[in-house]
């Protein structure tokens, strides 16, 4: 008798008076063990041998887990910078807690966030409190993540350990064992002698030139054999929005805008009427450069406009602010806090030179701010960015444009809400229902650009303006319910892989 190789390997390491599992005959035999699987089955259908088949859970650290571990969760670490720093006593701030702590990149946004969630303390205004009460000895979290990387996680609370789970890390795997023994059919074919037959197991590209294909034995294909599970890569939800936003106003009459990260405080605030000492110009909400500290060239011209429109105002009736202004401060860098930077610098004809009207241009771009870490809100985001120069342009016009812009991502229930913008006026936040939770979230901010804004730049037109955040779009358009589950170290890998955009 003759059996293909991985068979013949089965039957020679399997016994008739002990349960050997698929693993064990792969370790003996140097074989894979899927291929072993397949051929245990093939034997299985000869009655050569019985199959026994168990499932078992597993329980891991994930790469993650394992150097939290190690170091220690990102929340405890911040909470013991922070008492070392005297943050039990006074808020300090938060910039000197996080160096204190010695975390970097996105584990700093970990930890901000479970700091808050587990109250160890209070993240307001850019500074940190520590609350003087809590236990970073009795974590949960930290003694179920000991459990789990020491094997013995049987008594751990499920809850918590489901929590180390959502958040990456410790996973939960499922497998089939598959257990053979050999039948009396299999031990007299043994004891009557097999060879091992010259199967072949794929088609190769030298079977295919050399002919031999037409001669070989092919091995059948077994489709219920154990695999290995492959994801494939897919366009992240997010880069899908995106692209489909940009289709989407290209075939409204858009052009695309492009322009810094890094920009100086005069084209990211100033240019937008934004006074020198607003709250959101301080470091609070805004993410300052230290080296290179300044631009190094601004439209000298262009600068003394917009500072004579913010100590004087524009027009018969301006009044301006009455509030400090520093050329030094304008030339200080920063990343943006919103995109609108690039908008100031295509409108004043910096970009690209003058522009007359009508003109529609758009961004969508990242941008960056100092915000509290929630289920909205993140460090970093993409900002849908646009405007359209016009003459005698009205309120009908920019609510108009939102309709027909949300009715291709099949969002028709937009509600408009007066809000108040130093740049804008009139200004009008735009709100949209979640589809799962049925909640009103904030989708964007929009108005009409003031006389302050655009007489500077040279603008004699109408200007409508917008900023729409590309994150809540895609939660609109995939049900997700918090912004960390698309991006970010936080990002549920599941999700990601399986989430269906709507439009």
């Amino acid at each position: 008798m003759q059996l293909p190789g991985p068979q013949l390997a089965v039957l020679e390491a399997a016994s008739a008076t002990e349960k050997r599992t698929i693993a064990q005959l792969a370790a003996e035999t140097d074989q894979e063990p899927t291929t072993l699987t397949g051929a245990a089955f093939e034997l299985a259908e000869e009655g050569f041998i019985e199959i026994e088949e168990r499932e078992e859970q597993s329980l891991d650290l994930t790469a993650e887990g394992r150097t939290y571990r190690e170091e220690g969760l990102p929340e405890l670490r911040l909470y013991r910078a922070a008492r070392e720093t005297g943050a039990a006593d006074a808020p300090v701030g938060m910039g000197e807690v996080i160096g204190a702590s010695g975390l970097e990149g996105g584990v700093v946004d970990i930890a901000l966030s479970n700091f808050a969630r587990k109250e160890y303390g209070k993240i307001e205004a850019g500074e940190l409190s520590a609350n003087p009460e809590a236990d970073p000895n009795g974590d949960n979290e930290a003694a179920v993540l000991e459990a789990v990387g020491t094997g013995d996680a049987s008594d751990v609370d499920p809850s918590v350990l489901d929590r180390l789970v959502d958040r990456g890390l410790a996973e939960r795997s499922r497998r089939t064992e598959r257990i053979v023994t050999l039948t009396e059919d299999g031990v007299t074919a043994l004891m009557e002698g097999i060879e091992a037959a010259d199967t072949v197991g794929r088609l190769t590209p030298e079977l295919l030139t050399s002919g031999e294909w037409r001669e070989a034995d092919f091995r059948e294909y077994d489709v219920e054999a154990d695999a290995d599970q492959v994801h494939g890569g897919r366009t992240h939800v997010l880069r899908e929005t995106a692209e489909r936003v940009k289709d989407v106003l290209v075939g409204m009459g858009f052009e695309e805008m492009d322009g810094p990260h890094v920009d100086a405080d005069f084209w990211i605030n100033d240019a937008l009427f934004m006074p020198q000492d607003h709250p959101a110009r301080t470091h609070w909400d805004r993410f300052a450069l230290s080296e290179p500290a300044e631009i190094g060239e601004l439209p000298e011209e262009l600068v003394e406009r917009v500072e004579t429109a913010h100590r004087e105002g524009v027009g018969e009736d301006g009044e301006g602010y009455h509030s400090p202004w520093s050329p030094e401060f304008a030339r200080q860098l920063a990343l943006r806090g919103h995109t609108t930077s690039l908008s100031m610098r295509y409108l004043s004809g910096e970009a690209i030179g003058d522009l007359e009207p009508p003109q529609r241009y758009f961004s969508v771009e990242k941008a960056y701010r100092n915000d509290a870490i929630d289920a909205t809100h993140l460090l970093e985001f993409f900002q849908i960015e646009g405007w359209v120069m016009a003459e005698d342009l009205s309120v009908r016009d920019l609510m108009g444009t939102f309709t027909e812009f949300y009715e291709h991502f099949g969002i028709t229930d937009i509600e408009f809400k007066p809000h108040y913008n130093p740049y804008t006026e009139p200004s009008f936040e735009l709100f949209g229902t979640h589809p799962v939770t049925g909640e009103l979230i904030e989708i964007g901010n929009s108005g009409l650009f003031r006389d302050e804004v655009l007489r500077p730049l040279g603008v004699d037109c109408d200007v409508m303006a917008w900023g729409l955040a590309l994150e809540r779009l895609a939660m609109l358009t995939t049900g997700a319910e918090d912004i960390r589950d698309l991006h970010g170290t936080l990002a549920d890998l599941d999700f990601l892989r399986n989430a269906e955009v709507s439009y």
